[in-house]
């Protein structure tokens, strides 16, 4: 379509314009963009939506319209299209205020295709079932398609020459018992089909016999596996009687000294944009940009499960509509995300993001031995989170803002665990070293969970510098005749090209993201800290498939600087990329980064070898980094936070000197979680 389409501009009426640039797409801009594009002749009636996203201004323009509020930045809308029919895949930008297709690229395939869709979910049970190569299979482990369910899979990149510029799906089977069996327990382990999802065809079976069905059934909502219920425990109430300490306009947040905006997308799900701590800002944007679960079983029927969540799922749509006394307890703000389905129609996930204030246990606490003076202020938090169901896993992924001013973002992983026949011992008599055994001949492969969080830093303004801090142990010498003195060797990270950095806890190794233009009183220059926690990046071999498609995932940190077209930390077109795309693009050209407008692409996770507490269902498993001011301050920014009114014992002179606390026994601060 030409930009220049009269008549498409003639009978265009633009939606009304949301409150702010940065607001997430509306019911009705959603319903404009697809009457946009169902009347580009490209379009038919095999055209599915694959997404549909605000095309965010860039930061120069953004932050020039909250300086001079002269000229309002545009509202785009990216709109991805395929025909499930031809596989034909359209990448466009349109302009939501003309009407008017301001780009549009025709994919090929060889950079990757666009995310799954639902619709092709959907097709692969008819296609695989259809098969007779499939049925007798199938036919041959005493099964036939009626009692199977089958799980489609994105097929990630091999160079199989077959399936170049196709779009493929590989599929598992799981013997489900009865409607309400939960078939993770019955994996009909040595058998995969790839499919050619335009195409509807299996273009392979993979079939290795020999693995027997599980036949333990996992139902962890059968209240005979549960067991009676658990006595004693009294109820938890979390009440606010004044309400919560937060105001809410729009997508607009203030909350102590916190300034914030929250946003939500299809693939990166909650977004938080333009936090400022006391008028100063800190991130412009931060978001879980991309997130992979390599898992580690090299057998033929399993060596290529890789999933990219964020890239090749959009694990956005897949959010859960949360409910109180549940997913979120207390004062609770919900917000609701709105995004378009498939046919490009408007969806609202009711209550898709929860928020919330915590107590936090003591903020800070003195009982001082001289004045006999005890002071003890409580810590709370604001938590900003939301769920999302992946296929067998749940996560949750929570925002914290303190306040002291720090940040921290925390995944939780729940669900269940992809399963697999557990082949037995090994010719040698040792367990099979890739899967762990969790209920009889039931197996869970060893796997990984690493997530990109993309933090577009703004500490104090865009000229940042990331530097490298160490702990180092120094000799004894004639400076340190003792030996006990240590000190810190600081790094800076001067390029693109060399930005790429390992967390070490040995030296406790943090990264501090420093402005390179405002200092404190004392000449510091005013920061906050990255502050990683020290697990394995990707555990595949360097040269292999899923190290190239996720190359973020072999460092802890990537420091690029801001370009607004670099948003995803392995590229655009996840789904069968060949590798190479994201952050190996984002640093090829080596930019300067010192004084520069900054974005950290930061690696964390778990590595998973499933224990049997982890069937049939997962207790939560946790995984997070924080950033903290670092002489972002002069002083505590946290002095001036009244005193808890429950108990004159954390009043001013409350207290007792040093002398009368020895000897006594003390209670610990327990605060409960809300979640």
């Amino acid at each position: 379509m030409s930009i220049t389409d009269l008549e498409t501009v003639a009978v265009y009426v633009a939606p009304p314009t949301p409150q702010h640039p940065l607001s997430s797409l509306t019911s009705a801009e959603i319903e404009a963009l697809r009457g946009i594009v169902l009347a580009l002749p490209e379009t038919s009636t095999s055209t599915r939506f694959a997404y549909v996203g605000l095309e965010e201004p860039t930061k120069g323009e953004i932050l020039a319209w909250e300086r001079d509020a002269v000229v309002r930045p545009q509202r785009n809308a990216r709109v991805q299209l395929l025909d499930m029919a031809t596989s034909e895949s359209i990448d466009a930008v349109v302009s939501i205020d003309s009407g008017l297709v301001l780009s549009q690229v025709v994919l090929d395939g060889s950079d990757g295709q666009l995310p799954v869709l639902d619709a092709e979910f959907e097709e692969v049970g008819a296609i695989a079932n259809a098969d007779a190569g499939w049925i007798a299979a199938l036919a041959s482990r005493g099964l036939t398609v009626d009692d199977v369910v089958l799980v489609p899979l994105s097929a990630g990149h091999y160079g199989y020459p077959q399936e170049e510029g196709r779009r493929i799906l590989r599929t598992f089977a799981f013997r489900q018992d009865h409607p309400a069996d939960h078939p993770w327990a019955h994996p009909v382990d040595g058998l995969t089909a790839y499919i050619d999802t335009a195409a509807r065809a299996v273009i392979e079976i993979i079939d290795t016999p020999g693995f027997e069905v599980p036949e333990t059934h996992g139902n962890y909502d059968d209240p005979e596996l549960q067991g009676a219920p658990l006595e004693g425990l009294k109820p938890i109430v979390i009440t606010q009687p004044e309400g919560a300490s937060f105001s809410v306009d729009g997508e607009h947040v203030t909350w102590g000294n916190w300034d914030l905006r929250i946003g939500f997308d299809t693939r990166e799900g909650l977004i938080l944009r333009q936090l400022s701590f006391a008028g100063r800002p800190v991130m412009y944007r931060g978001s879980i940009s991309e997130m992979v679960v390599p898992y580690a079983d090299p057998a033929p029927n399993r060596f290529w499960q890789n999933y990219f969540d964020t890239g090749e799922y959009l694990y956005g749509r897949y959010t859960n509509e949360l409910s109180l006394g549940c997913d979120c307890v207390g004062e609770i703000q919900y917000f609701d995300a709105i995004l378009a389905d498939e046919l490009g129609m408007p969806r609202t996930i009711r209550n898709g993001v929860c928020m919330h204030e915590e107590d936090f246990g003591t903020l800070w606490k003195h009982s001082d031995m001289f004045t006999g003076a005890s002071e003890t202020r409580r810590q709370r938090r604001l938590v900003i989170s939301f769920f999302t169901t992946v296929g067998n896993y749940d996560y949750g992924f929570f925002w914290y803002l303190y306040l002291d001013g720090t940040i921290e973002c925390e995944a939780k992983l729940t669900g269940i665990l992809f399963t697999s026949a557990y082949p037995g011992l090994e010719a040698d008599g040792s367990p099979y070293p890739f899967a762990s055994e969790v209920a009889p001949g039931l197996g869970a492969p060893y796997h990984q969970h690493l997530f990109s969080a993309r933090l577009d830093m703004t500490v104090d303004g865009v000229a940042n510098v990331v530097n490298e801090i160490d702990a180092v142990r120094l000799p004894i010498s004639a400076t340190n005749p003792a030996g006990n003195a240590f000190t810190k060797k600081i790094t800076p990270i001067a390029s693109e090209g060399t930005s790429g950095r390992l967390a070490n806890g040995a030296v406790n190794r943090v990264w501090q993201i420093a402005s390179t233009e405002k200092t404190t009183e004392r000449g510091q220059p005013t920061s906050y800290v990255l502050f990683p926690a020290e697990t394995p990046t990707l555990m595949a071999a360097d040269d292999s498939s899923i190290a190239s498609r996720a190359a973020f995932a072999t460092k802890n940190l990537f420091v690029t600087k801001y370009d607004p077209s670099e948003r995803y930390a392995a590229g655009d077109f996840v789904n069968q990329n060949p590798g190479g795309a994201g952050i190996p693009a984002f640093i090829a050209g080596d930019e300067p980064l010192i004084g520069q407008d900054l974005v950290l692409w930061h690696t964390f996770g778990l590595t998973h070898f499933p224990r049997n507490e982890d069937w049939p269902v997962m207790p939560m498993d946790y995984a997070k980094f924080t950033l903290k001011p670092y002489n972002f301050f002069e002083r505590n920014p946290v002095l001036n936070v009244p005193a808890p009114e429950a108990s004159d014992h954390c009043s001013p002179g409350g207290g007792h000197g040093y002398a009368e606390h020895a000897g006594h026994g003390h209670h610990d601060d327990l605060s409960p979680h809300q979640h």
